[in-house]
């Protein structure tokens, strides 16, 4: 079977449907081979829209790519030799410069920035795109929030190529909030057009299409298939990028990604079970990259809300139960870092391991202390869009629970769903990732333990001690008073171990599996592909 064949036919196979193969494999030219970049993945966006209702991560890595913000980070070595991204430094994007102030930063935009239809970027797009993310609510808006960037009129045209941020109060986390993928800028005038009274923001139109300033612009998107980019040779937010075509395809059977790789059809996935990821470093015919997430875990999480698990004792009882280390073993095949079995204190870091083990006799002891003796039903949910990890953990998971009496119904949610459902805040026992943009632990607590409830709250926890220690944390770090600092990221860790409304299992790792003339990757925040640095020889 013909190369080109064989990718029709493995893609289409797999996506349920036989799919042409794009244009770029029947011209098979070498110039253009080696500027084209075919990824696989296991699932793709639900939404090119970040500020989307729903927008799934893959979704991230669209936004991304797609538009620019007014900084980024600049880059450093991480511990693997891979480049990562430089939590405290900052460089221009489609800002010329940066100037930061006692009480605002200000920015002047770049001259000849453009959006992907020709119109200028001015102050004016800047303001509107800044006021959509802070209004617009939901994940967007508590982002923006986690920096104290809450009301449009803390956006303020100064110019037509100048616009000034003013903070709301001393925050260290502002200007990395400024970084990361909510504040992209969008075109204003086109996305108006589309917008109604119902959807004054536009979002039925950013949902389809791209309306940004940045590196690449979608072309074509079959949802659930196939996402073509193409480079925007007008882009000023940094060097040109190598790479002038993206074509980004769904394949949802793990084999089919790994057999595309080993032929040398696609040149990067990095969603395949952690046994291929092995089993190809070990061949040596692929670049593999392993990283951990910055500020992240994989977790069992509990809907507090919802008997049994309102119970501390029930909450205990599972923890004592999880197979920690089958996990480890038959699921990530090492490729994690254990969140369990803490043996020291608690340090000022995060994340830390917990000091729960499995240990079946105490967890049934726990239960029947919670009044379950026997036991009791519930159901566990997993996203289907990275079935790879998650359906094996929910089988050791389902089996484990089962020992102590707990019956456990395995609920498969797919990837495009997953966020809506986890939102509604009705499940009772799941298992999920979250891994923190802003890599400072009071970040990660202001999501997923605070008061406020935010949308990864997802256990609808809430302490008014734990807010104590969290909001403390937050006005020590900005004014740098550094023992208040550390008493209180110890009260929250220590108090989320107690209370164990969500049982941390491991950090995860990003795994990369590239073709070896491909070179150029880069660890970020979001754990996405950036494609503006990627080379293909």
């Amino acid at each position: 079977m013909k190369r080109r064949d064989f990718l029709k036919t493995v893609t289409g196979a797999a996506a349920g449907a036989a799919l042409p193969g794009p244009a770029i494999w029947s011209a098979a030219k070498a110039d253009a081979r080696s500027e084209t970049l075919l990824i696989v993945s296991e699932s793709g966006p639900n939404n090119l829209d970040i500020h989307g209702v729903g927008t799934n991560v893959p979704g991230y890595e669209v936004s991304w790519n797609c538009y620019d913000r007014l900084i980024t980070h600049e880059m450093k070595t991480g511990a693997n030799g891979v480049p990562y991204y430089d939590r405290d430094k900052f460089k221009p994007e489609l800002a010329e410069d940066m100037n930061v102030g006692d009480m605002s930063v200000t920015f002047k935009l770049k001259k000849k920035a453009t959006f992907h239809d020709g119109a200028p970027v001015t102050a004016k797009d800047v303001k509107w795109s800044l006021d959509r993310a802070v209004s617009v609510g939901g994940f967007p808006t508590f982002q923006m929030s986690a920096g104290s960037l809450t009301k449009p009129e803390q956006f303020v045209i100064v110019d037509d190529n100048t616009v000034r941020v003013d903070f709301a109060k001393k925050d260290r986390l502002t200007i990395p909030d400024l970084a990361v993928i909510v504040p992209c800028i969008v075109n204003s005038e086109l996305v108006k057009k589309s917008a109604t009274e119902k959807d004054p923001w536009g979002l039925e139109y950013t949902k389809q299409n791209t309306a940004g300033s940045g590196a690449y612009q979608v072309k074509s998107w079959t949802a659930g298939t196939e996402v073509v980019m193409e480079r925007n040779e007008n882009w000023v937010g940094g060097p040109m990028p190598k790479i002038k075509r993206v074509i980004w395809r769904m394949v949802p059977q793990s084999g089919n990604r790994r057999a595309l790789l080993e032929r040398g059809d696609a040149d990067i996935s990095y969603d395949l079970p952690n046994k291929d990821f092995v089993e190809l470093k070990d061949s040596g015919k692929l670049n593999i990259v392993s990283t951990p997430y910055s500020n992240g875990v994989q977790y069992i999480g509990m809907n507090v809300t919802q008997p049994p698990f309102d119970n501390p004792k029930v909450r205990q009882a599972v923890a004592y139960a999880l197979p920690y280390q089958k996990i480890m073993d038959a699921v990530l095949f090492g490729l994690a870092k254990p969140m369990f079995g803490g043996t020291g204190g608690t340090e000022v870091a995060w994340p830390q391991p917990h000091k729960f083990n499995t240990d079946i006799a105490k967890a049934k002891a726990l239960l029947a202390e919670a009044g379950y003796p026997n036991g009791f039903e519930t159901t566990l949910s997993f996203d289907l869009g990275f079935a790879g990890v998650n359906e094996p953990l929910c089988i050791l998971v389902q089996e484990s629970l089962g020992q102590i009496g707990i019956k456990t119904t395995i609920n498969k949610i797919p990837g495009a769903n997953w966020r809506t459902e986890l939102n509604k805040k009705v499940l009772p026992l799941y298992t999920n990732v979250f891994s923190g943009w802003l890599d400072y632990p009071e970040y990660f607590f202001i999501w997923c333990y605070s008061g406020k409830n935010s949308i990864f709250n997802t256990m609808s926890y809430k302490s008014p001690e734990m807010d104590k220690f969290i909001n403390g944390a937050v006005d020590a770090a900005a004014i740098g008073d550094t023992p208040t600092y550390d008493k209180d990221v110890r009260g929250f860790v220590d108090l989320a171990y107690t209370d164990i409304p969500r049982i941390p299992l491991y950090q995860p790792y990003v795994n990369v599996a590239m073709q070896k003339n491909v070179s150029g990757y880069q660890y970020w925040f979001h754990r996405r592909l950036d494609y503006r640095a990627l080379v293909k020889a």
